[in-house]
């Protein structure tokens, strides 16, 4: 399914129009021809959380760990909150990423997170090539187990931040908050 692209000035625009009070989300996606009341929804909560900044198409791709992924949808397991919700919670600006990790980790567990998509870089495509390691049919046995293990201890890991969050929600989204917000600026720059 392909998305339209929306330039950053008519989502800004339709933002402030709503803003002023005169039309509701409905009529002005059909006055500008968006599809979705839903996606002028979304620009409208993206503005007022993040400025002009939550509106701007992205020229790089953020990128976030398995960690915070699980936390995201953990999140969003306990609380019961919209993965836009839990987008502005976390500091997200494309909420709609959080849905991909939710089939991801459905499908393939905290494995299914790991996963990059897309095409690979050159180099990592070359290094793929000299080196078959990445191959899962051509590992050896010892670099399956490896890789168990890894994929074991970020489970064991994300268990214990579960239980910790468990035991006091409120305690430890006020620690981890910084943290995430930081990440997610790092990431942006």
């Amino acid at each position: 399914m392909m998305t339209k692209k929306y330039s950053d000035s008519l989502k800004l625009k339709v933002v402030k129009e709503y803003q002023e009070g005169y039309l509701g989300i409905r009529p002005l996606a059909k006055k500008y021809g968006i599809k979705s009341k839903s996606q002028v929804d979304r620009w409208i909560k993206l503005y007022e959380k993040f400025g002009d900044e939550g509106l701007k198409a992205k020229k790089h791709i953020e990128t976030y760990s398995v960690q915070f992924k699980l936390d995201v949808l953990r999140f969003i397991e306990r609380t019961g909150s919209s993965e836009m919700e839990a987008a502005l919670h976390f500091g997200m600006k494309v909420p709609t990423r959080i849905a991909s990790w939710k089939k991801a980790y459905r499908e393939g567990g905290v494995g299914g997170l790991s996963k990059k998509k897309g095409w690979p870089s050159m180099s990592d495509a070359s290094k793929r090539n000299k080196n078959k390691k990445f191959n899962e049919k051509e590992m050896t046995y010892e670099q399956k187990l490896e890789r168990e293990n890894e994929l074991l201890r970020l489970e064991l890991e994300y268990l214990k931040k579960l239980r910790a969050f468990q035991i006091d929600p409120e305690g430890y989204l006020e620690k981890h908050k910084q943290r995430y917000h930081s990440n997610s600026k790092k990431n942006s720059n």
